[in-house]
């Protein structure tokens, strides 16, 4: 990525001080589950993408702008699962380390060097739908593996096992893989996201018992591509009409 120039801090006349948003992107490779993380430029700092919120914006639709420019995607499927508020929550040796590399200058007492309230959302999306997008002050953006993340600043880290821990325990209630997955997917590729999700192997005879139990899953054609006697099924989730 291209440095740019002539960048302009965020200022309070256009956000609400001290108010931000941090999103946990959740995207699944049939492997592992993999979380966006950004590197901002000229610091070695990994940071989950996050913003501030317009005076004229509601909170969701702020979270939306933003996934929209790191992932180019609409329509992600969003929930806030968490604020984090401690007073620890003021860094302001990191802020400056990240507007100073950026070739800006920032005065003391300038918001931006205050305690921030951040509120915590977790995405789900189709890994194969993204080209990740760097913001103005990051190098990079990239995928990393769940269990092989590199140092998080400020409280991230906390967040990122906050969002892990929600979603294991939304993924019986919510149609989780219907955003991880693509729309049709065999057993064997549903079995591989829970595990990925979970973090642990599952029986595979109990597994399928389970899920065809729930009613949720719609079976198709046969996905033929050696014998037909061992071709798996492909499946969708069912839509609110379907039998």
């Amino acid at each position: 990525m291209a440095f740019k120039e002539n960048k302009k801090l965020p200022h309070f006349e256009e956000y609400i001080p001290h108010l931000a948003y941090d999103s946990v992107i959740f995207g699944f490779n049939g492997r592992q589950i993999k979380i966006l993380l950004l590197e901002y430029h000229n610091t070695g700092l990994f940071a989950l993408p996050g913003g501030f919120v317009k005076r004229n914006e509601h909170l969701d639709d702020a979270v939306k702008r933003g996934l929209k420019g790191r992932t180019g995607l609409d329509n992600i499927y969003l929930e806030q699962f968490h604020t984090f508020g401690d007073t620890t929550r003021a860094a302001p040796e990191v802020m400056r380390t990240i507007i100073e590399a950026n070739k800006m200058e920032i005065e003391e007492g300038n918001w931006l060097l205050d305690r921030f309230i951040s509120v915590a959302y977790y995405a789900l999306i189709n890994y194969d739908d993204v080209h990740p997008i760097p913001d103005e002050l990051s190098d990079s953006i990239n995928w990393y593996a769940i269990d092989e993340l590199p140092s998080l600043m400020m409280d991230h880290e906390k967040i990122v096992e906050k969002a892990l821990k929600t979603l294991r325990e939304n993924l019986d209630k919510k149609l989780t893989g219907t955003n991880l997955l693509p729309p049709k997917f065999t057993m064997k590729d549903l079995q591989h996201l829970y595990e990925a999700i979970l973090g642990e192997e599952l029986r595979r005879t109990t597994f399928q018992r389970k899920m065809l139990g729930t009613n949720i899953l719609m079976r198709h054609e046969k996905l033929f591509g050696g014998g037909a006697h061992k071709a798996p099924y492909l499946y969708s989730f069912k839509t609110i009409g379907d039998g």
